[in-house]
C-alpha cells in the first residue's frame, strides 16, 4: 500500500512538481546517509584531479538527480505524452525497426533510464527490457503496470529465467536492452577510469551469438524536466575464433562508452553504486588522511 500511495501522490503533483520534490528529498537526506561515503570514494577514484569541494558539490547535485529520477517513475507516461524527450539518431531506431533483425541495446544508469526504454518502444522496436524484479511482488506488479502505461510490455527479469527469455526473444527477432555499467563479479575484468572493474558479459555474448551489433544509447537531463536521448554509432564485435577474448573486447568497448558519457555529464551518472572491486576501495582508503 505504501508504494501505491507514493505513486498516487506523485501523480497528483504532476511531472514538474513530482520531479522537484524527489530531487529536494534526496538532496536533503542523501548526504546524511552512509551511502554518501560510497559516492565520495567513487568520485575520488574517477576524478582524482578534482578538489574536495568540487567533489562535494558534484555529490550533492547527483543526489538531486537520483531523487528526481526515482520520483519520475510514477509519472513517466505523462512525461512521454508531454513530449519531454528529444531523440538524436531516431533514424537508427527506425532502421532497426524496419530491418526486422534484433540488436542489443546497451547503456548505463544516467539521468532517467526509463527514457531509454520509452524511446525504444515509442519508435515501434520490439524489445525485451531487462529489469531487476522488486523483492515485494506487489511492488513489482505496480512497477510493471507503471511501465506498461508508456508502452513497455516485453520484460526479461535478470537471472536464469530472464536469460532464456532473452534468447527466445532474439530468436523471434526481438531486440534486447541491457544496462551494462554495474558490478558483476563473475564478468571479465576491464578498465574503467584507469582502474579494473568486472562487468557483465551478457550483451556481448548475445551480440556474438546472433551476429548482430551492440547499439549504445545514453540520456542527459535538460532543464525543465526534459531529456535528450542519443543513439551512437553501433559497436560491431569481431569473431576471431577466441570467444572469450571477443567477449572481453565487447565488454571493454561498452565500458569505455559508459566512461566517455560519465566524463561528459558526471552529474547524470548513478554514483551511489559501489562500482569498483573491494581492492580498489581498500587502496583508496589506505591513502585517506
Amino acid at each position: 500500500m505504501g508504494f501505491a500511495a507514493f505513486v498516487g501522490f506523485m501523480r497528483l503533483l504532476g511531472v514538474e512538481r513530482a520531479s522537484g520534490l524527489g530531487g529536494w528529498l534526496l538532496r536533503t537526506l542523501g548526504p546524511r546517509t552512509g551511502t554518501q561515503r560510497t559516492v565520495m570514494r567513487n568520485l575520488r577514484i574517477a576524478f582524482p584531479e578534482m578538489t574536495e569541494a568540487e567533489r562535494e558539490a558534484l555529490a550533492l547535485a547527483q543526489w538531486e538527480q537520483t531523487g528526481r529520477a526515482f520520483a519520475e517513475t510514477a509519472v513517466m507516461d505523462r512525461l512521454v505524452a508531454e513530449n519531454r524527450i528529444e531523440v538524436v539518431g531516431r533514424e537508427r531506431l527506425e532502421a532497426i525497426r524496419d530491418s526486422g533483425r534484433p540488436v542489443v541495446f546497451v547503456g548505463g544508469h544516467f539521468a532517467n533510464i526509463e527514457t531509454l526504454a520509452a524511446t525504444i518502444v515509442g519508435a515501434g522496436v520490439p524489445c525485451q527490457i531487462t529489469y531487476r524484479a522488486a523483492n515485494n511482488p506487489y511492488v513489482d506488479a505496480q512497477i510493471i503496470a507503471a511501465r506498461a502505461r508508456y508502452g513497455v510490455r516485453l520484460f526479461a527479469p535478470k537471472g536464469g529465467e530472464g536469460a532464456r527469455e532473452l534468447l527466445e526473444g532474439m530468436a523471434r527477432g526481438e531486440s534486447v536492452a541491457l544496462m551494462n555499467d554495474q558490478k558483476f563479479s563473475e564478468g571479465p575484468e576491464v578498465m574503467f577510469f584507469g582502474q579494473p572493474v568486472n562487468a557483465a558479459p551478457g550483451p556481448s555474448r548475445l551480440a556474438l551469438r546472433f551476429g548482430t551489433v551492440l547499439q549504445p544509447m545514453s540520456v542527459v537531463r535538460l532543464p525543465g524536466v526534459r531529456f535528450r536521448v542519443t543513439l551512437y554509432e553501433p559497436i560491431t564485435l569481431e569473431k576471431t575464433g577466441d570467444r572469450q577474448a571477443d567477449i572481453a573486447r565487447g565488454v571493454q568497448a561498452i565500458t569505455s562508452f559508459v566512461e566517455a558519457r560519465v566524463r561528459e555529464n558526471p552529474v547524470d551518472w548513478f554514483w551511489v553504486h559501489k562500482r569498483w572491486p573491494d581492492r580498489v576501495y581498500a587502496a583508496l582508503k589506505a591513502d585517506e588522511p
